[in-house]
C-alpha cells in the first residue's frame, strides 16, 4: 500500500541553484527515487559536473541543466519554455535559487534590496507562474519554496533576506488555497545553518560558532539532511500537506532564552 508514496518515475523535477549545496542534495534525491531532473544556475561552470554528480550510479537517470540568471526579468520564463520543451512537463518545481547582502537596516541601498527581491522572491513568483498551467491541467504538482529559518526569525543584518523569507512562506499560503482545487500542493522548507556555500561564505569564524551553538544538535546540517523532508513534500506521500512550512534548524529557533 504504501511502497510507491515516494515513488517519483515519470515525474520531472525542476530545482533551481542545483549545481551545489541544498538545491544539489535535493535533486539527487529526487533522481534516486526516479525523476528527470532539471538543475539550473548562473554559474555554467558548475553545473555540467554538478549534473553528472547528481546523476553518478542511479541507472538510467536523466539530469539535465540550463544556465540562467533568475534574477533577470525574462530569466524565469527562459527556464521554464526550455524545461518543458526537453522533457514535456514540470511535476516539482523546487524554488531554491536565492542570494543575500548583509546590511544593516539603515545602511540598506535600494541597488541590494532590488537585488535581493528580484532573485528571492519576485524570481520565484514568475517561475511558479510559468510552470503552473500545466500542474493545474494534469490536476498535479508539487511545488516548494525554500525560505529560512531568518524568514520565521531574525538577524542582525539580514533585513533584505528575512523579508524575502518570510515573504515566501505568505506566499504558499496563499496560493495553497488557490491551487488546492487544482491538485496542486505548495509549501516552505525553512533551512536553518547548513554548511553550503552562502551562509559559510559570508560568516566568520565566530558567526558560524555562534549558530553551532544555538542549535539544539550543537552543529551544522549535512545538505543531504534536507532530501528526507524535500521528498515527502515532492512525492504522494505529502499530498495532504499544503500551505505550511517545514523547519529543519537543528532546534535553532526553539533556543529563544
Amino acid at each position: 500500500m504504501f511502497e510507491k508514496l515516494f515513488d517519483l518515475t515519470g515525474k520531472v523535477a525542476l530545482v533551481t541553484g542545483g549545481s551545489r549545496g541544498l538545491g544539489k542534495a535535493m535533486a539527487r534525491a529526487y533522481a534516486e527515487h526516479g525523476a528527470g531532473v532539471m538543475i539550473c544556475s548562473r554559474k555554467q561552470a558548475e553545473l555540467e559536473p554538478a549534473a553528472n554528480e547528481i546523476a553518478d550510479g542511479i541507472p538510467g537517470a536523466r539530469v539535465e541543466w540550463m544556465a540562467v540568471d533568475l534574477g533577470a526579468r525574462d530569466g524565469a520564463q527562459k527556464l521554464a519554455d526550455e524545461t518543458l520543451k526537453r522533457f514535456g512537463r514540470v511535476d516539482v518545481l523546487v524554488n531554491n535559487a536565492g542570494t543575500n547582502i548583509p546590511q544593516r537596516v539603515d545602511q540598506v541601498t535600494d541597488e541590494a534590496w532590488d537585488q535581493v527581491m528580484e532573485l528571492n522572491l519576485s524570481g520565484i513568483m514568475r517561475l511558479t507562474r510559468a510552470v503552473l498551467p500545466q500542474m493545474m491541467e494534469r490536476k498535479w504538482g508539487r511545488v516548494i519554496h525554500i525560505s529560512s529559518v531568518l524568514g520565521l526569525g531574525g538577524k542582525l543584518g539580514r533585513n533584505a533576506y528575512s523579508a524575502t523569507k518570510g515573504a515566501l512562506v505568505g506566499m504558499a499560503r496563499s496560493s495553497a488555497l488557490d491551487l488546492g482545487p487544482f491538485g496542486v500542493t505548495v509549501n516552505c522548507i525553512a533551512p536553518g545553518p547548513f554548511l553550503t556555500e552562502l551562509p559559510l561564505g559570508l560568516l566568520n569564524d565566530e558567526q558560524k560558532q555562534e549558530f553551532t551553538n544555538r542549535t539544539a544538535l550543537k552543529r551544522w546540517g549535512k545538505p543531504e539532511e534536507i532530501a528526507g523532508v524535500a521528498l515527502l513534500l515532492g512525492t504522494e506521500a505529502g499530498s495532504y500537506i499544503t500551505g505550511t512550512t517545514i523547519l529543519i534548524d537543528g532546534g535553532v529557533l526553539g533556543n529563544t532564552l
